[in-house]
């Protein structure tokens, strides 16, 4: 995986500020997320200690991956597959990855990597890191729809008084990916 270089609104300053975990609850795992197929061999390779903290629904490691294999040039490994997303009534909005944790919305990879004494991120996948943070056209870093993702329940972003630039907002996020510039 290159490393990455910064879009333009990466540096503007904006009244912008992370989530409010844990009072968002995971909004941001409605959908699941797509994973590196590399990712997907070290999460399975530590499947015995992720579904000691998974519910019973979710505790089977081979569904936690849906079959179909997808080319992503950003992805570790050049390619993605999804995660289920499960029925969660628990959630804000009804469904969600299926290592997401029910009743706070913690995710059971950074759960594990945490009880193993790791970095939080050391098993969450790229693009679990990366988000509200996405990929542009010209393969740079950029901020998703701030508009989009301040008015989504339990967003990702809040609104805040002090403007700063997301390069600053998400410096740590920037620096584990390896983002240039950051």
């Amino acid at each position: 995986m290159p490393p990455f270089s910064l879009a333009p609104i990466m540096h503007q300053p904006l009244p912008l500020a992370c989530c409010d975990f844990p009072a968002c609850r995971g909004a941001c795992c409605v959908h699941g997320a797509w994973v590196g197929t590399e990712e997907v061999e070290r999460i399975l390779q530590h499947a015995e200690i992720i579904r000691l903290h998974l519910p019973p629904e979710a505790a089977d490691s081979a569904t936690w991956f849906t079959s179909k294999i997808e080319a992503d040039p950003h992805a570790p490994g050049g390619q993605v597959r999804h995660t289920r997303v499960l029925a969660r009534p628990e959630h804000p909005l009804g469904t969600a990855c299926v290592f997401w944790l029910p009743p706070d919305g913690r995710c059971a990879l950074q759960v594990v990597a945490e009880a193993q004494g790791w970095h939080p991120w050391t098993l969450k996948p790229f693009y679990c890191v990366l988000h509200p943070l996405d990929i542009d056209e010209q393969g740079r870093i950029t901020l998703d729809d701030p508009q989009e993702l301040l008015t989504t329940p339990g967003g990702c972003l809040r609104p805040a008084v002090e403007a700063r630039p997301p390069v600053e907002i998400f410096a740590a996020e920037l620096a584990w990916i390896g983002a240039e510039g950051s």
